[in-house]
């Protein structure tokens, strides 16, 4: 059962309460650079993100700023270290939500600003706690630990509360999986404030995604997450990528067709690994909304045959050079394997009327 949360609004988009689970990525361009950044906005869109966040450094890309959230269909978080002014500026530019770190914009009156900003203008806060940039004190009283992530985000919520805004989530974020994992349950525990669900500074593609996947799906799994994000050191279109894998895998939200396939061994008698990605290169060019609710099988023998992906939509199950096609465990044909991906697709073209 999910954590019952609050819904806040980033511009339009809700989040919380029974909204679906948001998917959100960062631009990696120079902000400065409108139309780069624009274009990787737009990647990112047709990637799935329903949040984009940019980072804001200095006034000049406060400037960019006013132009990108122009010309974005999707809402704009600027995120912030350091200065609270460049928080305000980027509110009155035009930025649905500010991303905060309380552990580096030093003074509650500093983040009141804000707050007052945010409110004013019926704007977005998030509250962004990293385990790389606690408060000294908390750092000095409890050390690295999930007291002194919980305690940061607790102190940094006083503010927002004592002046009557609501219209904020939180992150608690670290690149140790465990302790951002128990951090977030500890801190759910109490509150119905919104959280935003990550593991920072996870790593490449590949040992990024599979960190990510354990913090990330742990907390799915365990209701807690109105919006995530998957932070690789990879181009933002793939953060999009493993966000809605994670979702998947985790049962709370789809995006195009589910594709699940067996392992190849010594009984497999066709190129297993080229027809799977084939099917997945294929299914990718269907309009992801026709495809939400699919499941395609790719099977390498008898063994994994119809049988046993009798629950999918759709699948193949492969034998010598050969394949037989088939819908929830009933066959419909067999063809040979230079046919087998074509044939796949026509008969899930025709089913879906595209």
């Amino acid at each position: 059962m999910r954590h019952k949360t609050r819904t806040i609004y980033v511009g339009v988009l809700p989040i919380g309460g029974e909204h679906p689970i948001s998917v959100q990525s960062m631009c990696n361009t120079d902000t400065r650079d409108v139309k780069k950044t624009l274009e990787q906005i737009r990647q990112l869109e047709a990637a799935g993100c329903d949040l984009v966040r940019v980072a804001v450094p200095d006034k000049q890309a406060v400037q960019a700023l006013k132009q990108i959230v122009q010309y974005s269909k999707t809402p704009i978080i600027a995120d912030i270290h350091f200065d609270h002014k460049l928080a305000v500026l980027s509110l009155e530019a035009g930025a649905a939500c500010v991303r905060i770190n309380p552990g580096n914009i030093r003074g509650r009156e500093r983040f009141r600003e804000v707050v007052l900003c945010a409110k004013d203008m019926k704007r977005a806060v998030r509250i962004g706690v990293n385990s790389g940039s606690l408060e000294q004190d908390l750092q000095d009283r409890f050390g690295l630990s999930t007291t002194s992530i919980v305690t940061s985000a607790k102190r940094a919520m006083e503010v927002p509360e004592k002046e009557g805004f609501t219209n904020f989530k939180v992150s608690l974020k670290s690149s140790n999986v465990p302790l951002t994992v128990q951090a977030y349950l500890e801190f759910a525990r109490d509150t119905d404030v919104p959280l935003h669900v990550g593991i920072t500074e996870a790593g490449s593609e590949y040992a990024g995604s599979i960190r990510s996947a354990v913090g990330i799906g742990s907390l799915l799994l365990s209701g807690i997450g109105d919006t995530i994000r998957v932070s690789l050191t990879a181009e933002p279109v793939r953060e999009a990528a493993a966000a809605w894998e994670i979702l998947s895998a985790a049962g709370v939200r789809r995006r195009g067709v589910e594709i699940i396939s067996c392992p190849t061994c010594a009984r497999t008698e066709v190129d297993l690994i080229s027809i799977a990605a084939q099917v997945e290169n294929e299914c990718k060019k269907i309009e992801s909304s026709k495809l939400s609710k699919i499941t395609v099988a790719v099977m390498g023998c008898a063994v994994n045959g119809p049988g046993e992906a009798r629950t999918a939509d759709f699948g193949i199950a492969c034998g010598k050079k050969c394949g037989l096609i088939f819908s929830h465990g009933e066959i419909i044909k067999k063809v040979d394997e230079k046919i087998l991906v074509r044939e796949l697709m026509k008969t899930i073209r025709e089913s879906i009327d595209v």
